[in-house]
């Protein structure tokens, strides 16, 4: 079960098959690299950076609450058991220009109960110190092509915080669409929450497929 300070985008992945390629076999997790970022597996010595990105309130904003040192590792656990079950999940970024994980990015499972769940969820998140430089952008762009080209994914989903500009700006500059009659109220969320009511950005494989340069 998701604890109250878990970032209300990671549903519990029970009942989901994993990606799996024709022949029946798990798909291969493998890295992503762009010009800029490498998407990884995580390795101890993320532990502590992270647990800095999940403790910091700037990051924060627009989940629950920042996460303790205790709830960040758990955090990592369930990242790589996720990779383990089911060939996609959650990477750590790196800047290709400097050592050390800089915040996560990737594909999670997302069952809470809602209209369009179970479905797979693109998302990001980075340490503040990389904001501004276009750095979610570029990474979820190959995350949101490694779903589609690579898994061959039907429909990616991103959702968040209504007022959260900073991530929306991204779902729209990688082209995911928004119909605002698609918005919700998190259920994982009390009522009175300011953060409750959430938007709901998608793209099919098929629009990627017609619309994306590759």
């Amino acid at each position: 079960m998701r604890t109250r300070t878990e970032p209300p985008g990671i549903g519990e992945a029970e009942g989901f098959l994993p990606i799996l390629r024709a022949d029946g076999t798990l798909t291969d997790v493998i890295e992503l690299t762009t010009a800029r970022l490498l998407l990884r597996r995580w390795r101890p010595e993320d532990r502590e950076p992270l647990a800095r990105i999940n403790a910091d309130p700037r990051v924060m904003e627009f989940f629950p609450a920042p996460l303790s040192r205790e709830e960040s590792d758990r955090q990592i656990e369930r990242f790589e058991r996720h990779f383990d079950e089911h060939g996609l999940g959650m990477w750590a970024v790196e800047r290709r220009d400097l050592p050390g994980c800089i915040g996560r990015m990737g594909l999670l499972l997302a069952a809470f109960p809602a209209p369009f769940t179970p479905c797979v969820e693109i998302g990001w998140m980075l340490a503040a110190e990389h904001w501004g430089l276009g750095l979610a952008t570029e990474g979820a762009r190959e995350v949101l092509r490694h779903g589609f080209a690579t898994l061959a994914l039907d429909e990616i989903f991103s959702f968040t915080a209504v007022a959260n500009a900073r991530s929306r700006r991204v779902m729209e500059e990688i082209g995911l669409q928004h119909n605002p009659a698609d918005d919700f109220d998190h259920p994982n969320l009390p009522e009175g929450n300011p953060l409750r009511r959430h938007v709901l950005y998608r793209s099919k494989r098929q629009d990627w497929l017609r619309n994306s340069d590759r």
